[in-house]
């Protein structure tokens, strides 16, 4: 079976752009599940309900989220009351959302998603390792495939996730840099693995936002919104293939899809 994680969405340029490419790319390359980090995706912090359901509407089968799943605040309710969202796993127990999430893909395959957020240049949180064991023990053993999403600043953090799971789940894939990397692989125990899947939004810009908006505040020191940019809108993510009897990784590979490209997609899709 094949599983596609997207990218970081950031703003209305990423959520645009997932809905017009992602029925036509599930089509073309034979998608099971989508998995979507969403955290970003109301004008670069957050996100909506509104939002949420855009993306469920257009293919996506679960959503995560990381250091900024608070920020709109009406999303309390979704993440309470839907069963394909999750908030970090090692967040307080109090904190509102559900630690994993078990959703159905296209071939009848369970799937079992959770996020954890890292320790290094993050905010202080629970020890993601320590959780992540937790998680396994409570996923029932039935569900031979798991995924994973370390939204965590520093590589070596996310290596270190990899290397701790390689064998007990499907995939670890990292996401919050929003700058991919190129060590996608599969580990040892059949654990695909990536540090960083990029950022789904407009990539002429400084992570997603203006570059001339970053530039002066950097420069000067005043505080400047950070608007998020709107030229060179891409998908990235990685597509990963499983064996869906033992739930370990085949293959991954990064994918990027430009605007041109969702066009293409969208055209092929009406016809």
């Amino acid at each position: 079976m094949r599983i596609l994680f997207i990218g970081d969405i950031v703003g209305k340029p990423g959520v645009d752009i997932v809905t017009r490419a992602l029925p036509g790319f599930r089509r073309q390359e034979s998608i099971d599940l989508v998995i979507a980090n969403g955290e970003n995706s109301d004008n670069g912090s957050g996100i909506t309900p509104a939002i949420y359901r855009k993306l469920i509407a257009a293919g996506v089968d679960c959503v995560t989220l990381g250091d900024h799943i608070y920020r709109k605040k009406d999303i309390i309710t979704i993440l309470e009351n839907q069963d394909n969202i999750v908030k970090p796993a090692n967040y307080p127990p109090e904190a509102p959302g559900k630690t994993w999430a078990v959703v159905r893909a296209e071939n009848g395959r369970e799937v079992a998603v959770f996020s954890l957020m890292g320790r290094v240049f993050m905010k202080p949180v629970d020890c993601p390792f320590t959780k992540a064991d937790q998680i396994l023990n409570e996923i029932p053993d039935s569900v031979k495939i798991r995924f994973c999403d370390f939204h965590a600043e520093a590589t070596s953090d996310k290596q270190l996730m990899g290397r701790h799971l390689d064998g007990r789940v499907t995939a670890v894939c990292g996401t919050h840099t929003h700058i991919p990397t190129a060590d996608e692989q599969i580990l040892p125990g059949g654990t695909a693995f990536i540090s960083d899947v990029g950022m789904t939004g407009p990539h002429e810009s400084i992570l997603g936002r203006r570059i001339d908006k970053v530039l002066q505040a950097t420069i000067t020191f005043r505080p400047i919104p950070f608007d998020v940019a709107t030229g060179d809108v891409q998908i990235s993510g990685v597509v990963i293939d499983v064996d869906p009897k033992s739930g370990k990784g085949q293959g991954i590979r990064r994918i990027k899809i430009n605007e041109k490209q969702a066009e293409q997609l969208e055209d092929e899709l009406e016809d």
